[in-house]
């Protein structure tokens, strides 16, 4: 009965007629053109940088708003002659499914994305600024208000066009479980995501180290977090591993460009110490951006037949971190030809 209602509710798709639905996109395209050449014109003829930064941006998606929103509602008057764009197709619990409906259900939910993103951009700043909200717990609410918008936009959109949710969510519950077992990890790296937005171990602006690689939080989503390193790119961490793992949080630690060095056992420590202190202070001297200049070399172990020691040297930040490193270990290097200091055997340089 219902299949036999929905094909003739589908009959009336016969009816369309392709020279309308081409002008119709003939039109869509010219507005598109119009828009284009706006947004370029504004940009030529306003050199502003101060514009271009904060202005045009705004501008930018109040355009796109007005042609995604503008071109639905064209749309609608276009054809709001036509029988097909009315009639109900398909009918479910006294609720009559039309095309219309179906417009109006995806309207809601884009709007819905559409108005948190430019609430969470333009608006919310003002207010974390005037209650002096840090930017960790700026993000979080964030995350939280567009997660519970898009919920019950999708929770309307559904009834709108009679879903029932009741039995919606039985579906899911029984998709679950056939899937659970399959997605465990997922599972547990969304639940990860939402521990870490509550409990906030490390924030969005910090700086983490993981595997060795220093790199400072963009993003926190429910399944993963972005970090953004100088040199490595991009990383895309789960979120179970910040759970699970030990993870250094360098953002309130002092950053240090640190070198190890192994020579022979039987060499002259006092030596070798006044020899990492003079290269050390060699190279420090030719930067003038170090906080301090204050060096720091320690005799920090011994191993089999090698000695250890350590020259660290405060820094600024992650690429001041690499490039003193690089700096010191050539003026070491050079100090200790010249003073036919021997490295212990199978030893490997770390930082």
């Amino acid at each position: 009965m219902q299949e036999n209602q929905l094909f003739e509710g589908i009959g009336f798709l016969k009816n369309l007629s392709m020279s309308e639905f081409l002008m119709f996109f003939i039109y869509l395209a010219i507005i598109l053109v119009v828009k284009f050449i706006g947004l370029l014109l504004l940009r030529k003829l306003v050199p502003s940088k101060d514009f271009k930064l904060r202005i045009y941006p705004v501008i930018e998606d109040i355009s796109n708003w007005l042609v995604l929103y503008g071109g639905i509602l064209f749309f609608v008057f276009y054809f709001s002659k036509e029988q097909w764009l009315t009639s109900a197709f398909y009918e479910t619990e006294g609720v009559e499914i039309s095309v219309l409906l179906i417009i109006v259900a995806v309207l809601i939910v884009t709007f819905a994305n559409r108005i948190t993103k430019a609430l969470t951009r333009y608006v919310m700043p003002f207010v974390y600024e005037q209650f002096d909200v840090d930017i960790g717990m700026s993000y979080t609410i964030n995350r939280l208000l567009y997660y519970l918008v898009m919920f019950l936009a999708l929770a309307i959109s559904f009834t709108t066009v009679g879903l029932d949710l009741t039995a919606l969510g039985v579906v899911f519950s029984v998709l679950g479980i056939g899937i659970g077992f399959g997605v465990r990890n997922i599972a547990a790296n969304f639940v990860s995501g939402i521990i870490i937005l509550f409990e906030r171990p490390m924030e969005v602006g910090e700086m983490v180290e993981i595997d060795g690689k220093i790199g400072r939080i963009t993003k926190i989503k429910l399944r993963s977090t972005v970090i953004e390193t100088l040199k490595e790119g991009t990383l895309v961490v789960p979120n179970q591993y910040f759970i699970e793992q030990i993870v250094r949080n360098r953002s309130s630690a002092q950053l240090y460009a640190r070198v190890m060095v192994s020579v022979q056992y039987g060499s002259d420590t006092k030596k070798i110490e006044q020899l990492l202190q003079d290269s050390a202070l060699k190279t420090i001297n030719l930067m003038d951006e170090l906080p301090e200049k204050n060096i720091e070399v320690q005799f920090v172990d011994f191993r089999n037949s090698a000695l250890d020691f350590q020259v660290e040297v405060q820094v600024v930040d992650v690429e001041m971190k690499e490039n003193l490193e690089s700096r010191i270990r050539h003026a070491i290097a050079e100090a200790f030809l010249h003073n036919n200091v021997k490295l212990a055997e199978g030893n490997d340089e770390e930082s």
